[in-house]
């Protein structure tokens, strides 16, 4: 039997001009097919366009596994071109262990930072590679790779990487136009670090089968080779695949593993799947699939974590670039919380509860955010209470196919590339889909958000001792009978209900089922008697006379809430 090879698929990321596609050649043995800057419009332009995927083969350490085995990493080149961000997230799903490559000379910079990012979402595992050493003179090298290396300890302190291996190198030294004959330095060390950081990733090859493809070409006699990555299940020879994007089936005539035939591959290997009759032009890059596995959504509910390098609130109603699966698309969001009463609960993962309530929010709540008027009311002491998990309901300017429950990054990539910022703003998880066109209809009516409504009215005058009339609680061409039967409350005291319209001017009667107390009433009448001094012998002066009203006019307060997608708008009082 052939030796078994375990594969750990190593993303490369960092800054632009870090040199990341010279540290992968130096660690490579064996060039897949995508490897370094094959694409002519990348050479052009002297920088990494796509995922480039070579791979370094050494012996499986004994602690990963019995007898005599390889380990392979596939070195997952990603481009650190700031606009090529997508490609970015595109690839971080596929990476077992992040390698963050930093130019010795310029320590951290904008897209590192965002590399670390991606990572923290994505990614388990980290080795930091200070590259292009050989530029230090060497009087002060160690000095100065020492002082960044404490640097860098410093920056990843509050992530996850905390505490990660920090190797120095020099990929190729004296740079691109040096002699081959140079020796890199260092990299042997890297690769044994990379080796003490190989883990068995756990694979699971049941589950629909969903491949992210990075490469399509046609071999003359053989059919079209898709090559990519398994995200999740297995394929098998004979298999059926299908293209979502171009909603087209094909058979699985043959595959390769980096050059070698097999008959069979699973979650996280790197496999080039042949299929006949199909214009390799139609699919650079994208995914493939169990037929039918994949959902085609207008909208999605996400639970959503605001990224803490994004300046700036993250606002219901704001347009963000959504990065979902291996699309991105633009998409408008609104926020919501759980009901004020649930902040505490704790959520189940990955599932969203249909049955429960939650709280509109004009924003995602955080530290920093201006706690809304429904949240003071929990506040204790001026803090901000925080609810355990947050959600937004994304609304995609164009349909996108993809898995249910996966990963979902928003961000602002319109900001200008140069400027010092993160643009990633916030990451989550597709929890629910919506396939219907229509979802506005048919499916949103279900999601049960809504809003609190507070609106302020006045007492206008006492009819007796159990009903009075009230003003300035409706505009004049609301139509009151919606609001008939609601509770209001007197700034007094006493609870009335809303009994019906008075006249034309949107005044209304208000019923008080356990009377004015005599201290209002006592009010009100020394309030209505200026207002008929104010009013006599002209009838217009209503208006101003509500000026030189009591001091202390009695105000009605009405509170009810409505849901957000609810068609008939009720008003709801608990």
């Amino acid at each position: 039997a052939a030796p078994r090879v375990l594969n750990v698929n190593v993303g490369v990321l960092g800054h632009i001009d870090s040199g990341k596609t010279a540290l992968a050649r130096a660690l490579s043995t064996t060039g897949s097919t995508a490897a370094f800057d094959r694409a002519p419009q990348s050479r052009a332009r002297g920088i990494t366009l796509d995922l480039g995927f070579s791979c370094l083969r050494t012996a499986l350490p004994p602690r990963l596994g019995a007898g005599p085995g390889e380990l392979q990493f596939t070195l997952v080149d990603c481009p650190g071109h700031a606009s090529l961000i997508r490609t970015i997230i595109g690839g971080a799903q596929i990476i077992d262990l992040m390698m963050l490559v930093i130019d010795v000379t310029k320590g951290m910079q904008t897209q590192s930072a965002e590399c670390l990012v991606i990572g923290q979402i994505a990614c388990q595992k980290m080795v930091v590679v200070l590259n292009k050493i050989d530029l230090l003179p060497e009087g002060k090298r160690q000095s100065a790779i020492e002082k960044m290396t404490k640097k860098m300890q410093k920056t990843l302190e509050n992530t996850k990487f905390c505490g990660c291996p920090i190797v120095a190198v020099a990929a190729k030294p004296g740079g691109p136009e040096a002699p081959e004959s140079e020796n890199p330095i260092g990299v042997s060390e890297l690769i044994e670090v990379l080796k003490s950081q190989a883990y068995l990733p756990s694979r699971d090859p049941s589950g629909h089968f969903l491949m992210a493809v990075d490469h399509c070409f046609s071999i003359k006699g053989q059919g079209t080779v898709m090559t990519g990555t398994i995200l999740s299940g297995s394929v098998s020879l004979g298999d059926n695949v299908e293209i979502p994007a171009l909603k087209v089936t094909k058979k699985v005539k043959s595959m390769q593993m980096f050059h070698t035939p097999v008959t069979y591959a699973m979650q996280g290997d790197r496999v080039g799947i042949c299929v006949t009759q199909f214009d390799p032009k139609l699919l650079e890059r994208g995914l493939i699939c169990t037929p039918e596995s994949l959902q085609t959504i207008h909208a999605a509910i996400i639970s959503v974590k605001k990224i803490q390098y994004f300046r700036g609130a993250l606002q219901t109603k704001a347009k963000f670039h959504i990065t979902v699966g291996h699309e991105t698309v633009m998409g408008r969001v609104m926020f919501f919380s759980p009901a004020p009463a649930d902040f505490n609960e704790e959520i189940q993962e990955n599932v969203f509860d249909f049955e429960k309530d939650y709280l509109f929010q004009e924003e995602y709540l955080s530290k920093d955010s201006n706690s809304s008027e429904e949240n003071k009311e929990n506040d204790q002491a001026g803090e901000v209470q925080l609810p355990k998990q947050q959600w937004a309901l994304l609304e995609f300017e164009k349909p996108v196919t993809c898995p249910r429950l996966c990963l979902v990054i928003g961000s602002k990539l319109d900001t200008d590339i140069h400027a010092n910022t993160c643009r990633l703003a916030f990451h989550g998880v597709l929890l629910q889909g919506m396939e219907d066109k229509n979802y506005m209809e048919t499916f949103l009516p279900k999601l049960k958000v809504y809003k609190l409504k507070h609106k302020e009215g006045q007492v206008e005058r006492v009819i007796d001792d159990y009903s009075v009339i009230g003003r300035s609680l409706f505009k004049k061409e609301t139509n009151i009978q919606i609001f008939v039967g609601l509770k209001v409350k007197l700034s007094t005291g006493e609870d009335g209900i809303i009994d019906g319209g008075f006249g034309q001017s949107g005044k209304f009667k208000i019923r008080i089922p356990d009377g004015l107390k005599p201290d209002t009433k006592m009010l009100l009448t020394v309030a209505s008697k200026k207002k008929s001094k104010a009013g006599k012998g002209d009838g217009n002066k209503e208006d101003e006379s509500s000026k030189n009203d009591s001091a202390q006019p009695v105000t009605i307060s009405l509170l009810f809430k409505r849901y957000v997608f609810d068609t008939q708008k009720k008003m709801i009082q608990s």
